[in-house]
């Protein structure tokens, strides 16, 4: 019964991909280069002068908790393997891909960790995160190469592991002190290195 209501709702969304076809330069966009937007928002907000040690404790938040969610996806597929869409439907099939394990959506995975973190920190920013962790999750069904219980699976996992690690860094004396830890060690290389710039200069 699942599955099909899940066959349906893909059928449904990529059917856009005819109807609404304009759309898709942007959905292709979204499907294979979006995620890129959030490695350079990580570092943007890394080295943003105001509130830089805030910024810094959520954007080890954001890695550590992308390192969950993503190992719990390895997990997950070490149990769990599902044909990709092209390989048993025909789908409007957008982007190249190859035929490996769908569930979950490591492309809704990561980019929901990652937007899930700044919102707990930031609420204003984390809203326009959170869309477009949303438009590449939709983008992802749309050009043909997940069903949506797979994208609707890594939002949860990606959404659920932001909060994980932001309680245990609010809670935990161990994690906290662990991002503490690769704080200052960053600190200290990155004044090392300024150090032996400036006397070579």
């Amino acid at each position: 019964m699942l599955s099909k209501l899940d066959l349906n709702a893909f059928q449904f969304i990529n059917h856009l991909a005819v109807s609404e076809r304009v759309l898709n330069p942007l959905m292709i966009l979204l499907a294979e280069r979006a995620e890129y937007i959030f490695f350079a928002g990580l570092i943007f907000y890394w080295f943003f002068r105001i509130s830089k040690s805030d910024n810094r404790r959520m954007v080890v938040e954001a890695c550590l908790a992308a390192c969950l969610a993503l190992g719990i996806n390895v997990l997950i597929g070490m149990f769990i393997y599902r044909d990709r869409p092209f390989v048993h439907h025909h789908v409007n099939w957008l982007i190249p891909h190859a035929k490996n394990d769908s569930f979950p959506s490591d492309h809704a995975t990561g980019s929901f960790v990652i937007a899930m973190a700044i919102w707990q920190w930031k609420k204003r920013d984390g809203w326009l995160w959170l869309l477009l962790a949303a438009g590449i999750s939709l983008s992802r069904v749309w050009t043909g190469v997940h069903y949506p219980a797979d994208v609707i699976a890594g939002m949860i996992i990606g959404t659920v592991s932001a909060f994980i690690v932001h309680k245990l860094a609010n809670s935990s004396k161990i994690v906290g002190k662990l991002i503490t830890f690769l704080i200052n060690l960053y600190t200290k290389i990155e004044g090392l290195i300024f150090k032996r710039k400036a006397i070579n200069s």
